[in-house]
C-alpha cells in the first residue's frame, strides 16, 4: 500500500428539509387544523479514528464527501426522516485543519476518538408549530438551514515513542527489524526507506514501546536534497530519538562526523523543538570495525562531535548491544509516563539511567 501522509478533501453535511405547510381535511371537520410537519436534519460528517489504519491514501483518490439531506416535512402530522450521517475513518495521529486559514481543528490521537467535522442543517419548521391560541391557522414555514461545507487538509503524524534518525545506509532499518516486529525493506545502497515504518518493540510481559523509522536525511534536505524534510514531522511526537551513525561507511573518506553533524544542522533547521528534544548517539556497524581499534575509533568519535550525552555501541546486524539499548530506552520512556502520572512498571535492573560518556 502507497504510503501518503497528507490530504487535501471537501466535506460537506445535508442540508436540512423544508418544512411543511399543511391543514388536515377529514370529513365532518370543517377546521381540522395545520398538520405541516418540520423537516428533518441533515446528515453530519464524522472523523474517527481506526487504529487498523495507517496511511491517509483512502483520501488521495477520494477527495468529496456529502452526507444526504434531510427529508421535507410532510402533512399528517409527519417530520421529515434526518438524513443519514457519514464516517470518514482516519488513522490515528491525524491532524484535521482548515485548509484556507490553517487553523487545527482537531487532532485523533486515540484509537475510536470520533468528532463531527462537519454538521448536517437543522430542519425547518413546519406551520403546526407556530399554532397556537391566537394563530389557529398559521401558514408559517421555514426552509431547512444548509449543512456545512469545509476544506479541509489532513496531515499524519504518526505516533512513536522512539525515533530514529541517520544518514541514509545508517542501519536505521536493520536497528528497527532487529529489535521490533516490522520489517522493512533492507538492501545495501542509499534511500532503501521510502516511507515511515513503525515497530512495537516488547521488553517483557506489559511492557513496549514504540520505534518509527524515517527515511535517511542528508544534509541540505531544507533545499530538497535527496527526500528532503518530507517525513521528519513524523518525529516531532516521539520522546526520544536515536541518532544513528555508521562508524564504518562504505565509500572512502567519508567522516561520520561531518554526516552526523549535518544531521543536527538539519534538525534544527526543520524545528527548534525537535532540534531539543532528548537524542542520543547510537553508533553502529561496529562488527565492521576491527577489535583492536574499536575503543580508539569510539573515543574519536564522540570527542570530535563534543558529545556529553548517553552513547551505545551496537551492530544492528549482529544484535551485539541491542538488548541493553532497548532496556535503556524502555527505561527513558517508563520514566516519562511517570513524570505525565502514567504508571509504568520499570525493570528495576535498569534504574541508573544510560551510561554517559
Amino acid at each position: 500500500m502507497k504510503f501518503v501522509d497528507e490530504a487535501t478533501i471537501d466535506v460537506a453535511a445535508g442540508d436540512g428539509g423544508n418544512g411543511c405547510a399543511s391543514f388536515r381535511h377529514e370529513k365532518y371537520k370543517e377546521f381540522g387544523g395545520p398538520d405541516g410537519g418540520d423537516g428533518g436534519r441533515g446528515g453530519h460528517v464524522y472523523a474517527v479514528a481506526d487504529a487498523s489504519l495507517n496511511t491517509l491514501v483512502d483520501f488521495r483518490f477520494t477527495r468529496r464527501f456529502e452526507a444526504h439531506r434531510g427529508e421535507h416535512g410532510k402533512g399528517s402530522d409527519m417530520f421529515g426522516v434526518k438524513g443519514d450521517d457519514i464516517v470518514l475513518k482516519m488513522p490515528v495521529g491525524t491532524i484535521i485543519s482548515d485548509a484556507e486559514t490553517g487553523e487545527v481543528l482537531h487532532e485523533l490521537l486515540q484509537a475510536g476518538e470520533q468528532i463531527t467535522i462537519a454538521k448536517g442543517g437543522d430542519g425547518g419548521f413546519g406551520n403546526m408549530h407556530y399554532k397556537s391560541s391566537t394563530n389557529r391557522a398559521p401558514r408559517q414555514k421555514t426552509p431547512g438551514w444548509p449543512g456545512e461545507k469545509r476544506t479541509l487538509k489532513l496531515e499524519l503524524k504518526v505516533l512513536a515513542d522512539v525515533g530514529l534518525l541517520g544518514m541514509p545506509n545508517a542501519g536505521k532499518s536493520t536497528l528497527i527489524s532487529a529489535i521490533s516486529n516490522a520489517r522493512p525493506k533492507i538492501a545495501d545502497y542509499p534511500f532503501t526507506t521510502l516511507h515511515p515504518n513503525l515497530g512495537v518493540v516488547r521488553v517483557g510481559p506489559e511492557k513496549s514501546f514504540v520505534v518509527a523509522d524515517v527515511p535517511g536525511l542528508i544534509e541540505g534536505a531544507s533545499e530538497g536534497a535527496g527526500l528532503g524534510h518530507q517525513f521528519l514531522r513524523h518525529l516531532q511526537r516521539t520522546r526520544l530519538l536515536l541518532h544513528m551513525v555508521d562508524v564504518a561507511p562504505f565509500d572512502e573518506g567519508v567522516d561520520p562526523v561531518v554526516q552526523a553533524r549535518a544531521i543536527v544542522a538539519e534538525l534544527k533547521k526543520f524545528d527548534q523543538k525537535l532540534h531539543e528534544k532528548p537524542r542520543w548517539l547510537v553508533l553502529n556497524k561496529l562488527d565492521m570495525v576491527p577489535a583492536e581499534s574499536r575503543e580508539q575509533r569510539v573515543k574519536d568519535i564522540v570527542k570530535r562531535l563534543r558529545y556529553k550525552g548517553p552513547v551505545f555501541e551496537i551492530s544492528a546486524l549482529t544484535r551485539e548491544g541491542c538488548e541493553l539499548l532497548v532496556q535503556k530506552v524502555y527505561q527513558h520512556i517508563a520514566q516519562v509516563h511517570q513524570s505525565q502520572q502514567a504508571p509504568v512498571d520499570v525493570d528495576p535492573r535498569f534504574v541508573d539511567g544510560p551510561d554517559s560518556r
